[in-house]
C-alpha cells in the first residue's frame, strides 16, 4: 500500500511539469508572431510526416489489391489468347486440306461459319463468302474431317447451304477405296451418324472400314473422308443399310472449305444428254 502511495506521489510532479510546459508553449505562441510561426511549422511537419506514413501504409495494402485485380485481368487475357490460338489452329487445319489427293479441277476456298442451324431436322449453314468471292450455287462444303454439305444460294457476301444433317442432301460415297458405291444420307435419328442405302444383300461390310466420297459426282471431290462403318442391317428384309459414324463434329464447326468444280455445268449437261 505504501509503495502504491509513493508511486502516485512521484507521478504528480511529472504531470504538473508537462502541464506547465504545454501552457508555456501556448503562451509563447500567443505572445510573439515569430514563435507562433515556428510552432506552426513544427506541427505541420509532424502532421505531414504522419500523413505520409499513413499514405504509405495505405498504398501498400492498395497495391496488393491492385495486383490481385491485374492478376485476374492477366488470367482473362491469357484465356482469350488461348481461345484465339485454338481458332487459328482450326483455321490453319482447314487450309491444310490435302489437295494432292483431291479430284483435279476443283477450286478451294476457306470460309468461316457465321450461322449454323442445329436444332431442326433441316439444318442449314451460312458462310462468310459470297458471289463477290467467286462462290456459286451447288458448290460442296467440306473440312479435313469430312463432308459438311452443299451451297444452295449466294448473295454478294454470304452463302447459304444445307448440311449433311439434312434429309435433302445425298452424297455418293464409297466404302474404302475399292468398295461398294452407294448413296449416303442422314435418316434423322442420330446427329453423329448417317446411313448408306441400297447396299446389295450379298455384300459383306466390315465394321471399321472408312467411308469416303466416291468421286462419281460433279459436286464433291473424290476421297473426302466421311466416317467409319459401325455395322449393317436390313430394312423390311429387302434393303441393306450401313450405319456410318461421322468424323466431323457438327457441334463445333467453325471453319470450312468451299470446293467448286468449274466443269460441273458441262458434266451435268452431258449427263442430261445421256438421259
Amino acid at each position: 500500500m505504501s509503495a502504491r502511495r509513493g508511486f502516485l506521489a512521484g507521478l504528480i510532479p511529472v504531470a504538473v511539469f508537462l502541464l506547465l510546459e504545454a501552457l508555456s508553449l501556448w503562451m509563447l505562441g500567443k505572445s510573439a508572431p515569430l514563435q507562433d510561426i515556428w510552432l506552426n511549422r513544427i506541427s505541420h511537419n509532424v502532421m505531414a510526416h504522419t500523413w505520409g506514413r499513413t499514405e504509405t501504409i495505405r498504398a501498400y495494402f492498395s497495391l496488393r489489391e491492385q495486383n490481385e485485380i491485374l492478376s485476374g485481368k492477366n488470367f482473362g487475357l491469357f484465356k482469350e489468347l488461348e481461345r484465339y490460338k485454338a481458332l487459328t489452329r482450326q483455321y490453319e487445319a482447314a487450309l491444310r486440306l490435302d489437295t494432292a489427293s483431291l479430284r483435279p479441277g476443283f477450286n478451294y476456298m476457306a470460309a468461316e461459319v457465321t450461322a449454323l442451324g442445329r436444332n431442326s431436322r433441316h439444318d442449314y449453314i451460312i458462310l462468310d463468302k459470297g458471289s463477290r468471292d467467286g462462290v456459286v450455287p451447288n458448290s460442296s462444303i467440306i473440312t479435313p474431317s469430312g463432308v459438311v454439305g452443299m451451297v444452295f444460294s449466294v448473295d454478294e457476301d454470304y452463302s447459304y447451304g444445307l448440311t449433311l444433317l439434312n434429309p435433302q442432301i445425298t452424297v455418293s460415297a464409297r466404302i474404302g477405296r475399292g468398295g461398294v458405291v452407294a448413296p449416303l444420307c442422314w435418316d434423322g435419328s442420330d446427329r453423329n451418324r448417317v446411313i448408306l442405302k441400297d447396299i446389295p444383300l450379298h455384300l459383306a461390310v466390315t465394321p471399321g472400314d472408312t467411308v469416303m466420297t466416291s468421286g462419281l459426282s460433279a459436286v464433291y471431290p473424290a476421297d473426302i473422308p466421311i466416317g467409319v462403318v459401325e455395322g449393317s442391317r436390313l430394312i423390311d428384309g429387302a434393303a441393306g443399310v450401313v450405319d456410318v459414324k461421322l468424323f466431323e463434329d457438327f457441334s463445333s464447326l467453325r471453319y470450312v472449305i468451299i470446293a467448286q468444280n468449274p466443269g460441273r455445268a458441262a458434266v451435268e449437261k452431258l449427263e442430261e444428254g445421256d438421259e
